[in-house]
């Protein structure tokens, strides 16, 4: 299970360079062309391996002011979002948060999309690209998200899966509620997309698509006959044959999983490091071979780690360590011991806002208080939606 990744290097010593290479005037600008100055860190914030804090103090290290990184300040806070989201909900991110939309005519995700065969340029070879690559621009998720559940009339949550499935950068928080976002179920209107503005931020000039419409057509077009046909997607991950580790009962155990792979974390402790990878967790969120592979080279940054394929009950003598640590995570409530808190850009600002914008407003007071300088020129809040960095 040793893959390569060109795309996104494993090693921690590649990280900080792929930071300090961000324009945040450029991305502000072109973030959302395909080819776009894009920051590429998406795998290693959701893996944990780095925090958008970090990415924000090396931003202003170098002189950049909070004006000029705005855009890349929102698209940060709403990965925040999403996570307080999933901390205050819980499960129910994966069910219609808010309204449901009439017109759903399947459960399942469209043949077309899973083969790739939409016949739209860009997001057939968008999705060529998340088989080979484990990435997808985000313009291209939403794309993709579009024409499966507006424009196919799919419920939301099956394609959903099919796309985490698949990405390097797979969080669910963010990718649910995402998905959500464009199906309407959490927003106050579905997204749609038509062929020119899929050419502008794509680079295409494809014409005459059933998405070559003019925006006020696109609510009342029929199901085109490419996307009717319901696929089935079926998800399985495929953990590795590990040995159990070996636990010295003298020194405490610190836990890291797949959405905590920081290598500075407790770093100066003398102690058990165990990559948890649990099968019931993989069962209940399936991910590709590629994403597991992904998660075991990041995890070889953290000097002295243990993987270990198997439950948390299933590791030897933990009742023997003097302590054990983890990190605060939805996903992992039944950690025992002491849960570190993860390093967020806003750690005071907690609980389930109604909108991104109203957690918005309070993030930039929070950000005038800190530093003391005006910027968010945009209190409208016109342009905004969710990203991948």
């Amino acid at each position: 299970m040793d893959m390569q990744f060109s795309n996104f290097p494993t090693r921690y010593e590649s990280i900080p360079d792929l930071i300090d290479a961000i324009d945040p005037i450029a991305y502000s600008r072109y973030r959302n062309h395909v080819d776009g100055p894009v920051t590429y860190l998406s795998p290693y914030i959701s893996r944990g391996v780095i925090s958008t804090k970090q990415v924000l103090t090396a931003v202003l290290n170098k002189g950049y002011t909070l004006k000029q990184s705005e855009k890349l300040i929102q698209e940060m806070a709403w990965r925040e979002y999403f996570q307080r989201v999933w901390q205050c909900m819980e499960d129910e991110i994966f069910s219609d948060i808010r309204s449901r939309y009439t017109g759903i005519r399947h459960a399942q995700i469209p043949q077309a999309v899973l083969d790739a065969t939409t016949g739209i340029e860009a997001i057939d070879k968008g999705i060529q690209d998340l088989y080979h690559l484990g990435y997808m621009h985000n313009h291209l998720r939403m794309y993709t998200a579009s024409i499966s559940c507006v424009t196919a009339k799919a419920h939301w949550l099956n394609p959903s899966k099919w796309m985490y499935y698949h990405l390097l950068d797979g969080d669910l928080a963010s990718n649910s509620c995402s998905w959500q976002w464009v199906a309407g179920s959490f927003s106050s209107k579905q997204y749609y997309c038509n062929q020119e503005n899929i050419n502008k931020y794509s680079g295409t000039t494809q014409k005459n698509t059933f998405l070559d419409r003019a925006y006020p057509e696109l609510p009342g077009m029929e199901t085109p006959e490419v996307l009717k046909a319901p696929g089935t997607f079926k998800a399985v991950t495929h953990l590795p044959v590990t040995k159990r580790p070996r636990l010295d009962p003298q020194l405490p155990l610190i836990i890291y999983n797949s959405y905590n792979l920081d290598p500075n974390w407790r770093k100066d402790v003398s102690a058990n490091r165990i990559l948890l990878l649990e099968p019931s967790h993989f069962r209940e969120y399936p991910v590709s071979e590629k994403v597991i592979s992904f998660i075991i080279q990041l995890a070889k940054n953290i000097e002295g780690i243990q993987v270990f394929a198997g439950e948390l009950a299933d590791l030897p003598d933990i009742q023997k360590c003097p302590a054990i640590y983890s990190k605060e995570h939805p996903a992992f409530p039944h950690y025992p011991g002491i849960k570190d808190e993860r390093e967020w850009l806003f750690p005071e600002i907690q609980g389930l806002y109604p909108s991104f914008f109203q957690l918005l407003e309070k993030c930039e007071r929070e950000l005038d208080r800190l530093y003391g300088e005006q910027h968010f020129p945009d209190p409208a809040g016109k342009n905004r939606q969710p990203a991948y960095l």
